[in-house]
């Protein structure tokens, strides 16, 4: 898909709307599958989630139950979201679309591993993953093998994490996928800091930022400003731990992230902890 600028977005979005009360349901489905897929790179998550509801009130429609499943996902709402994915997923075999089965595959087993059931994950991301090589889905094959290497840095296994990392990235690169090659930069960062090598970490996360800036994934954009805060605070570091805090709640607030009450409480923690360094007498020389 060609990308398109926000005036162009708001138009088609228009018509999506004058397309629902017109009962179109054919140009709403068509129209809010291109609005929706654009709405979701740029972590519109509550417009796209909007946009899907008012398609399906047109009747079943894979498209809206997939992206509505992912804008529940990033919005903390698992089972509705399953429930979603579950009923895009039996549309897209019922028509034959396997890439898009792949795709639906592979959400829900990011939902089942953010509800800790790894085992039944990486049975959902085991299925997507020769179905994306069967079709050539080199985009897709890369995501399963990033979300696969995430599952293992979840049981531990950070060797094989990055054996699965090591294999998306390259991938991500060649196919020009920015957004994917961000999470995976991300990806591997998280695992350099859970061995330690917080140098190492802080390499990664930094190569990732500028990427989610340029795609404005804002939701990755928090993730990453806040491992990089983490580190910082680890080091001393409370001045630019803080800023970088800063930053992931107004991006929470944006995005309408779960995590937000728990970061702006990480955030007043940190500034609490720097006014009563600030407050220490001297030390004696």
């Amino acid at each position: 898909m060609t990308t398109m600028g926000s005036a162009t977005i708001a138009r088609w979005a228009e018509v999506h709307r004058l397309a629902v009360a017109g009962r179109q349901a054919d140009i709403a489905q068509g129209v809010g599958d291109r609005v929706g897929r654009v709405w979701l790179r740029v972590s519109r998550f509550a417009d796209v989630e909007a946009l899907a509801t008012a398609t399906l009130t047109l009747g079943p429609d894979a498209s809206a139950f997939y992206y509505r499943g992912r804008a529940r996902q990033a919005t903390g709402r698992p089972q509705p979201a399953l429930q979603d994915f579950q009923q895009a997923l039996a549309l897209y075999r019922q028509v034959g679309n396997r890439g898009n089965e792949a795709a639906t595959l592979n959400n829900i087993g990011m939902v089942y591993e953010g509800l800790g059931d790894r085992g039944r994950a990486l049975d959902f991301y085991r299925q997507s993953l020769p179905i994306r090589r069967e079709v050539g889905d080199r985009a897709g094959e890369a995501a399963a093998l990033n979300n696969i290497g995430h599952l293992y840095d979840g049981l531990g296994d950070r060797g094989r994490a990055l054996d699965f990392y090591r294999q998306s990235l390259p991938i991500r690169r060649e196919v020009g996928d920015r957004a994917g090659e961000a999470v995976t930069l991300n990806n591997i960062g998280m695992v350099y800091d859970g061995l330690g090598d917080r140098g190492r970490a802080l390499d990664f996360f930094r190569q990732a930022l500028p990427i989610l800036r340029e795609v404005g994934d804002r939701a990755g954009e928090a993730v990453t400003r806040y491992n990089i805060a983490m580190i910082h605070r680890v080091h001393g570091d409370l001045d630019n731990a803080i800023r970088e805090l800063e930053h992931v709640v107004d991006l929470d607030r944006q995005v309408g992230h779960p995590d937000l009450a728990d970061d702006t409480a990480a955030l007043q923690q940190l500034r609490q902890q720097q006014a009563a360094t600030q407050k220490l007498p001297p030390s004696a020389p």
